[in-house]
């Protein structure tokens, strides 16, 4: 699934976002380094950012991707035609071509009676968009709003992007360690991508210093990234707001490099669950000797490789060729068994994790 790193905006209204044009908004994003757009694109049953008939979102769409720079589309639900809600999500994120889908479930879902309609919703959803990253949008703390039918949304999601609105409140790092807290209490847990204040509201309005404050609060919570809501509000009417988180710097964590290098930093590791984490539940992993498909005969195998055949073994990544879905490696390895010279490996790729796995090599005794 798709993941965001970094710092996030939503969009409500693309003609109050620099009136409406793709390639300002495009440079806008870029200048304050953002990594992901949130858009506005559905209300119900109906397309949202259309305006006399024209379709708005996609040339925005376009000039952020230019850019380097995810589109995600969110939707305001109301569980009222719940099949008819996901048919028009799945409708849009495909003919848009959006990297992630955003469900924004508030008040009408806590009506009674309304889990039944998110199960409705969430499996048509799934069923059409089984490869797209979808998101929660919604409350900061679950305590405070337990009709809505949180299990039944997140079961169905890759990300929970709860909506951290310190409102008449100065407290934004405290909130949100709060917020985390309590997803972490209830099942499922979903990874959080938190959305903070940029907003005015009946006289109150976030300081600068609070916002740095909710993003330095994330990364020191090891969140991947942060959002704030909205680019309508703070570009217009709260400039110094938009300024700061602009000219805030995230520091993400530096690539973990190709699979197979990921793949050899495991293996010195000595921990066969650290390696297990590279393959797909069902991944098939073939030698000379056999064929063995799922995790417990290949943990039995690398318990071998790692204990018995080469203990204390260091591994040596010397190469390796392929793109897309398919990789062929080679490596060395020095152990206290002996050494090997001709490590040889090639892996099928399913969705970023190995799927198929053929390894080759011969130990030599120095000496």
């Amino acid at each position: 699934m798709n993941t965001l790193q970094g710092k996030g905006s939503f969009i409500w209204k693309i003609p109050s976002c620099e009136n409406g044009d793709p390639q300002a908004i495009a440079s806008v994003a870029q200048e304050a380094r953002l990594t992901h757009v949130l858009i506005k694109i559905a209300d119900g049953v109906n397309s949202y950012n259309i305006y006399e008939g024209v379709d708005l979102v996609p040339p925005v769409a376009r000039k952020l991707r230019e850019r380097g720079i995810q589109v995600w589309g969110w939707h305001y639900v109301r569980g009222q035609n719940p099949l008819g809600e996901a048919k028009k999500a799945i409708d849009r994120v495909l003919t848009l071509q959006l990297d992630g889908y955003v469900i924004d479930a508030e008040g009408p879902y806590k009506d009674r009676g309304k889990a039944a309609a998110a199960r409705k919703f969430m499996s048509r959803l799934r069923d059409g968009l089984p490869d797209v990253p979808v998101a929660l949008s919604s409350y900061r703390f679950p305590s405070y709003h337990p009709q809505l039918p949180w299990r039944e949304f997140l079961e169905g999601c890759d990300i929970n992007m709860p909506q951290v609105y310190w409102k008449f409140a100065d407290n934004p790092g405290e909130q949100l360690a709060r917020c985390v807290r309590e997803f972490q209490s209830i099942t499922p847990y979903r990874p959080i991508i938190p959305t903070g204040a940029a907003f005015k509201e009946h006289g109150w309005s976030p300081k600068p210093e609070e916002i740095v404050e909710f993003f330095e609060t994330a990364q020191k919570l090891n969140l991947s990234a942060a959002n704030i809501y909205s680019w309508d509000s703070s570009r217009a009417n709260l400039p110094e707001l938009w300024r700061t988180s602009a000219e805030f710097e995230w520091f993400s964590p530096p690539s973990p490099g190709d699979i197979t290098e990921q793949y050899i930093e495991a293996l010195n590791t000595h921990d066969p669950d650290q390696i297990l984490k590279l393959y797909n539940s069902n991944a098939v992993h073939i030698t000379a000797a056999r064929s063995v498909q799922g995790f417990q005969d290949m943990r039995v195998w690398f318990q071998a490789l790692l204990f018995s055949l080469l203990p204390n073994a260091k591994f040596s990544h010397t190469g390796f060729s392929g793109t897309g879905n398919s990789r062929h490696l080679t490596w060395t390895a020095t152990s206290d068994m002996g050494i090997v010279h001709n490590g040889n490996d090639t892996f099928g790729l399913y969705k970023g994790k190995i799927t198929y796995h053929y390894s080759f090599f011969t130990l030599t005794q120095e000496g």
